[in-house]
């Protein structure tokens, strides 16, 4: 769970979906606040936090060799029968590297 203080007052949001990844030995986290966030486990440290999305973080999974990450977000009614907007975005946990023309 995840207390965030937003207009004086304390707001719980809940961690929906853990991955681990298997080459860094670090994990991700990610949940209604539309926060994916990578901890060191080891040290108890956050060491990043990718941009909210505009609805909960569903699921996450990596790649077998833990360069990729894959990020579903969906609504998921912590705030009722409300309309949800769309969004479509990658993240990669390493950046793409282009060979140069031949």
């Amino acid at each position: 769970m995840v207390v965030q203080t937003e207009a004086g007052r304390d707001v719980a949001y809940p961690v929906n979906v853990i991955a681990f990844n298997p080459a860094m030995g670090t994990f991700v986290t990610g949940g209604c606040d539309g926060l994916v966030n990578v901890w060191d486990g080891a040290n108890k440290k956050r060491l990043h936090q990718y941009p909210a999305y505009p609805t909960s973080v569903a699921a996450v999974a990596f790649n077998s060799v833990g360069t990729m990450l894959a990020v579903a977000s969906s609504y998921t009614f912590e705030q009722g029968d409300v309309v949800s907007p769309r969004t479509r975005r990658s993240v990669s946990s390493r950046p793409k590297t282009h060979a140069a023309p031949s």
